[in-house]
């Protein structure tokens, strides 16, 4: 199953989202997109539902020498999550990517300072939050976001994405996984997308430009 890009995933993931998560008066859903890839996604999701949409922003921890694999992840003002299986398989501990926690979480505050400026994140605390990304590989990007979110005590907490590998799907740590695919030959998320362009931050800003943050 491949997607033509993150919008086609989006309206696609947005019908499977709207199945679990259905409209029910008191508070709207809160859908938090995870910044770059999972904003457009998220887009489709949260107008689909009639939920608030917002951001909930991460940054992998990448291999050394392999940026690209994720090993760990930070998210907003949390502490790292690593993967214990990937740490194993390198023969690292957490200890040797305190440079790079440190690099990431800096990274983290620039993005931090780019989407939202002063403005306080949006309060999950008795909410129903869908957090979307556009595919899990480890998922430890979106398992760091996930415990961060938990300990904001949401009422439940969702991850949807359109593909994911059954590992990751198996270790993020939400109440409710939706995922349209789970290929058994699973090895980066970009093979699932006919389109998989990289995302600007300007993309980003454009996407969220009609969010409403909630201040309560």
């Amino acid at each position: 199953m491949k997607f033509a890009d993150r919008d086609d995933a989006g309206r696609q993931l947005a019908e499977a989202v709207a199945a679990q998560v259905p409209k029910h008066p008191g508070p709207a859903p809160l859908v938090l997109g995870l910044p770059r890839g999972g904003v457009p996604v998220a887009v489709r999701v949260a107008a689909r539902i009639g939920a608030e949409l917002d951001i909930v922003i991460a940054r992998k921890i990448g291999a050394p020498g392999h940026s690209e694999y994720g090993i760990g992840a930070i998210a907003e003002d949390g502490p790292p999550v690593f993967d214990g299986q990937s740490l194993a398989h390198l023969g690292l501990e957490p200890a040797d990517l305190e440079e790079a926690v440190v690099r990431e979480r800096q990274e983290l505050a620039r993005r931090v300072r780019e989407y939202r400026g002063d403005q306080p994140p949006p309060d999950p605390t008795g909410r129903e939050v869908v957090v979307v990304d556009d595919g899990l590989a480890t998922g430890v990007t979106a398992r760091a976001a996930v415990q961060w979110l938990r300990g904001r005590h949401p009422a439940r907490l969702v991850l949807a994405t359109p593909v994911c590998a059954a590992q990751a799907k198996a270790s993020v740590g939400a109440d409710t996984v939706i995922c349209l695919s789970e290929p058994v030959d699973f090895r980066a998320v970009g093979q699932w997308y006919e389109n998989f362009e990289q995302l600007t931050d300007a993309d980003v800003a454009q996407l969220m430009a009609g969010a409403v943050y909630d201040r309560t």
